[in-house]
């Protein structure tokens, strides 16, 4: 599974902003122009004595890293401008194409699972109240499981196939392949020409079929992905942000690609395939952690279209825990530069179109951006002790511009996103700090991630632990002493107050925001952690 450019969002604005303000001032100041504020004495004479270097090598550094991570935030802002200039195209072509009863194609519903007792039932409930003629539906249960959830997904099933719905449970003995294993297994007895496929964590509509089979009535077209929904999106902070998120990627992202016949990625769920087309792609694959992106661009590159559905809608359970949903980026940000390692060099030397070959670069590399800003944010300290400070016209003249400039493109993306589907773009504002704060504090452990993607390929897939309606925690993903953000966290405060004392005062309350973000990481995975020693201490406590 993974969510292309709108997985752990880069606050690349952010840095951009104050490295560029930083790299205009170190160059008055080594030039002997700036002088006006008190600490512009110290730099001018340092950059002509010993340290001139040091500070030299320093916005250099600063440049270089600001100019890619300037790329990724010029990007997001053409892919708004593409939404807004494309609208009434999309609004023409994001339709359901009706079809006759007797011409609904066969097709095959694919359950993959692994320990998900927690949800099972529900999801097959779901699946079996599809609206679709049952002589032309096929659900799979592919039930990897090792505990409980074997013999509930069995037991379910079974009652199921006793009502006459076509319901089969597979179980393998091994998890070879993981999710891609499955499904590729599961499809060497599939009856139908179509395959959709939910994860665990999903509850797909009635109507999910019906809306988007019709698109392949268009022989060339080889998977339709419809939106996310979000079932828990204002229970925590934590949701709110990963909801908007995602829905950055689905509304803006997709959207934008599909429109202009760029490739996008199938999400790994929600979504249905021709079985022809995943045969001719060369099928499921799991030397990486991101099969459904492979898939979904060795597809595309053999000539197969994607269809995106933003007005189809599944919903789906978002991570409520920290250490939830940093196992889930982790995967996803290892998986897609695994992916991007397989793949870049085809797209580079393929017939495809310079656009799409442009997009696609962008689409595989976002997490790099990670440890880019991992870097700046250690550098930031120095940077604000050593630059002179700001006075009122660079304010106006260099500082407000942009932070306007820079800023606009992160805030209009997810404001495009809340908008398109009936919200206020005053939420997106409100949310936007706490998202970025999120976003910056999740990079060392998404710095991790790119560096073992960089390393190995394949590796083993960590499910995200779902808890179901009865709020149940018997999965929980492993949590270690988050000392990276906590040494980061101070890093960030010290770099706010270097900022106030040195009178840069639009990069206060931004390298605050980086100071909040890796300190509620790490609050949110202590936290985790001493209520996993409380809850083991009271399973010990006999009850009386």
């Amino acid at each position: 599974m993974t969510i292309g450019t709108a997985r752990v969002a880069t606050p690349c604005a952010v840095i951009s902003h104050l490295v560029l303000e930083g790299s205009v001032k170190v160059v008055e100041a080594v030039g002997g122009g700036a002088a006006a504020t008190p600490a512009g004495p110290v730099v001018a004479h340092a950059a002509h004595g010993t340290w001139g270097l040091a500070i030299w090598a320093l916005v250099i550094v600063y440049v270089m890293l600001v100019a890619v991570l300037a790329c990724f935030g010029v990007h997001r802002g053409l892919l708004v401008y593409t939404c807004l200039r494309q609208r009434r195209r999309l609004e023409q072509i994001e339709r359901t194409i009706v079809l006759p009863e007797d011409e609904l194609p066969k097709v095959t519903i694919q359950l993959p699972l692994f320990n998900e007792v927690t949800v099972v039932q529900r999801l097959i409930e779901s699946v079996v109240k599809m609206d679709y003629p049952r002589d032309r539906l096929e659900i799979q249960v592919l039930d990897d499981s090792t505990d409980e959830t074997r013999e509930v997904a069995r037991s379910v099933c079974e009652r199921f196939a006793a009502q006459g719905i076509d319901i089969v449970y597979i179980h393998r003995v091994d998890r070879v392949g993981y999710k891609a294993g499955a499904l590729a297994h599961g499809l060497t007895v599939a009856k139908g020409d179509l395959v959709a496929i939910f994860d665990a964590d999903f509850l797909p509509q009635p109507e999910f079929l019906r809306q988007v089979v019709g698109h392949f009535g268009d022989e060339k077209v080889g998977c339709v992905q419809a939106r996310w929904g979000h079932l828990n999106r204002e229970v925590s902070l934590l949701t709110r942000v990963q909801a908007l998120m995602l829905d950055g990627h689905h509304l803006v992202d997709n959207r934008a690609r599909w429109v202009n016949g760029h490739l996008f990625n199938f999400s790994g769920t929600g979504g249905i395939w021709r079985i022809a087309a995943i045969a001719d792609a060369g099928g499921w694959e799991h030397d990486t952690l991101t099969e459904d992106l492979d898939l979904s661009y060795r597809a595309q590159m053999k000539g197969w279209k994607f269809v995106y559905r933003p007005d189809v809608v599944t919903p789906s359970e978002l991570p409520e825990e920290m250490s939830a949903f940093r196992a889930q980026q982790f995967r996803w940000a290892k998986g897609t530069v695994q992916s991007a390692r397989k793949l870049l060099g085809k797209v580079w030397s393929s017939d495809l179109r310079l656009g799409q070959k442009i997009e696609a670069t962008y689409h595989l590399t976002p997490h790099f951006t990670s440890p880019l800003m991992l870097v700046l944010s250690i550098l930031l300290l120095p940077m604000l002790a050593i630059l002179p400070g700001t006075d009122v016209r660079s304010m106006f003249l260099i500082d407000l511009p942009l932070a306007f400039s820079t800023t606009g493109s992160l805030a209009a993306f997810y404001m495009h996103a809340e908008v398109k589907q009936g919200r206020s773009a005053l939420v997106a504002l409100r949310r936007l700090p706490a998202l970025m704060a999120v976003g910056t504090g999740m990079a060392p452990w998404v710095t991790k991630a790119v560096i073992e993607g960089l390393r190995t390929m394949a590796g083993e897939f960590v499910r995200t632990p779902k808890k179901g309606k009865n709020d149940d925690k018997r999965y929980q993903a492993s949590i270690k002493i988050p000392t990276a953000e906590v040494v980061l966290s101070l890093i960030s405060f010290g770099s706010t107050v270097a900022a106030l004392q040195n009178g840069h005062w639009f990069a206060a309350p931004f390298a605050a925001l980086f100071a909040f973000g890796y300190g509620y990481i790490a609050v949110l995975l202590i936290d985790e952690q001493l209520e996993r020693r409380r809850a083991a201490r009271n399973s010990l406590v006999p009850v009386p």
